[in-house]
């Protein structure tokens, strides 16, 4: 029975992007009718940027709420998505919250799952709502580089205005919704009868794709503390971590417990953001500082940003990387 479940939110994905956003069309898109006509990346800045899920259950209203703020540049996209589990007035609440904040509603470039996807860490439900949220971003808006996907419990530890990491191209993106051949269906139908889906789902298309294979990095950019051996859930990192994290040069780390004091610490000494506003960046303007959109294409990399490009290096330009790819 929970195959026949997943299967069918499986072909959801692939056949129809049925979900309705705050402001949005409800008309269904068909795939087939897009496969064709697929259009070129858009020409424009060589600054990227990124679209964004940030996506929580029950009780992560306020974890996402914050995590989304210390996240947010105007350039970029996202996508927020509570849960099934969420109770319906927490996600009303978010859904007022994106409504009613004026920079939001000014640029537009932040979006909500209205109708909540049952997700869990067993079966195909946790990529199934990912490969969702990029059919909405891909039918949203095309101006966009790399996906991320975090969860409420992550949180940056590099400001938006530091360099590009490698996370999934839009290119792969594209490919694994618009499924032009059948592999990523295929793999998808596969992967829904492992315990734990997301762990090798998107791993598995990039690196039997040879177009995609020769631009894999072996590195999920983030800072996680594990027993070892490994359990199935890391340590909740807390201040005897900082440390760690920043000497990581990772631009992203998990898990953090709901108003840890370890994030006001991220907060003030690597993000510079202050009273629960957003992480400044070249593109704030107003006041408060930050409150309005000056030129969002004015950059000015912290710190981050260095640390960021030192594990670039180590990754993605050794003499180790191609061996290093798809292992």
């Amino acid at each position: 029975m929970g195959l026949i479940s997943s299967l069918h939110t499986i072909n959801s994905i692939f056949s129809i992007i049925p979900t309705r956003l705050i402001g949005n069309q409800t008309d269904p898109v068909f795939v087939e009718s897009k496969v064709s006509s697929i259009p070129p990346p858009p020409s424009g800045p060589t600054t990227p940027r990124f679209a964004y899920l940030v996506s929580g259950s029950k009780g992560d209203l306020d974890r996402l709420w914050r995590t989304l703020h210390a996240l947010y540049h105007p350039r970029n996209h996202y996508i927020v998505h509570l849960d099934l589990e969420s109770p319906a007035a927490e996600r009303m609440e978010l859904a007022a919250r994106i409504e009613k904040n004026p920079l939001f509603s000014k640029v537009g470039n932040v979006d909500m799952i209205v109708k909540a996807n049952m997700v869990t860490y067993r079966g195909p439900t946790m990529v199934a709502n990912t490969l969702h949220a990029c059919a909405i971003l891909l039918k949203k808006n095309k101006e966009w580089d790399w996906f991320i996907n975090l969860s409420a419990s992550d949180y940056p530890l590099v400001t938006q205005d530091g360099s590009a990491w490698m996370v999934l191209s839009r290119e792969f993106i594209e490919y694994c919704v618009w499924g032009w051949d059948n592999l990523p269906r295929t793999l998808l139908m596969y992967y829904s009868n492992f315990v734990s889906s997301p762990e090798g789902y998107f791993q598995t298309v990039i690196c039997n794709v040879p177009e995609f294979a020769s631009t894999a990095a072996n590195h999920d950019l983030h800072y996680i503390s594990w027993d070892f051996p490994p359990k199935q859930h890391p340590h909740n990192l807390n201040l005897s971590d900082f440390s760690k994290m920043v000497g990581s040069n990772a631009p992203f780390a998990r898990k953090f417990k709901r108003n840890d004091p370890v994030l006001d610490k991220i907060d003030a000494n690597l993000l510079k953001r202050k009273n629960g506003s957003f992480t400044p960046g070249g593109w704030c303007s107003g006041k408060p500082l930050c409150s309005d959109v000056g030129d969002n294409t004015s950059l000015k990399p912290g710190p981050g940003a260095h640390r960021l490009n030192t594990l670039i290096d180590r990754i993605a330009r050794s003499d180790l990387f191609f061996q290093n790819q798809c292992k």
